[in-house]
């Protein structure tokens, strides 16, 4: 479960290291890192948020929304570095 951005709104941005059958994505949390995280694609069109199993407030979502995707290049290259080409 790497983390690939800094801590953000005292979020954290991780992989699952079991998920390299899935798109590109990224997990959002607070404290512990579990498999409910929620959970944001990272499409060529954007970013999409998957389930808000965290529970998340609506006005963070945004902000982590946009912050993934001011960051996208970098977490589609960590995830290819982390699971390889898919």
């Amino acid at each position: 479960m790497p983390k690939i951005l800094l801590d953000f709104l005292g979020y954290s941005f991780f992989f699952w290291a079991n998920e390299n059958n899935e798109p590109p994505h990224v997990h959002v949390c607070k404290g512990k890192q579990t498999e409910n995280a929620t959970k944001f694609w990272i499409r060529p069109g954007g970013v999409e948020l998957v389930h808000n199993k965290s529970q998340i407030p609506q006005n963070d979502l945004n902000k982590i929304a946009r912050y993934i995707a001011q960051n996208r290049s970098r977490i589609i290259t960590a995830w290819y570095d982390f699971f390889g080409e898919i």
